[in-house]
């Protein structure tokens, strides 16, 4: 007998939530400081975002198309409006393409462009864990701006 803990729609909500977070910290950035502030040997910022929103929706047409593309983190943004017009155009998109991954292709494998060999769950997991660090650093480097970053729980 299988329980189900959260549900499809839970999940995309929780990543959605995890996103509208990730949004405001963008928004929080100025503009020189989200392409070019660093510490630690760490990527700016909008470097970071150029990362996640190579891995959201190509991901996700990979995975509803069951067609294996390249990973590709070359930013398709070069300012602050860019770069969150994007983020709201993958939002949309995620939300469309989402709902096409069937329960039962959770449990299955895919081979995530050509290299990552693991459940499709486990795929959606590092999408959303993976914005959670980089969001992470980037609170840090807004801190060392002397920024207030968003408040981490309001993800809603």
């Amino acid at each position: 007998m299988s329980t189900t803990i959260i549900s499809n729609a839970q999940l995309l909500q929780h990543w959605q939530g995890q996103r509208g977070l990730t949004r405001r910290v963008i928004e929080a950035f100025p503009e020189t400081d989200l392409f070019n502030f660093t510490l630690g040997g760490m990527r700016p910022f909008s470097a970071m975002c150029a990362e996640l929103i190579a891995i959201a929706v190509p991901s996700l047409q990979s995975i509803t198309s069951d067609q294996i593309t390249k990973f590709d983190e070359k930013p398709t943004f070069q300012s602050k409006a860019e770069l969150l017009k994007q983020w709201d155009t993958d939002t949309v998109k995620i939300n469309e393409l989402f709902p096409l991954i069937s329960d039962a292709q959770f449990q299955k494998n895919f081979v995530l462009f050509g290299e990552y060999d693991l459940k499709i769950q486990q795929h959606i997991f590092y999408f959303i864990d993976n914005e959670v660090h980089h969001r992470g650093q980037a609170y840090v480097y807004l801190r060392a701006l002397g920024i207030e970053p968003p408040f981490f729980w309001e993800t809603f």
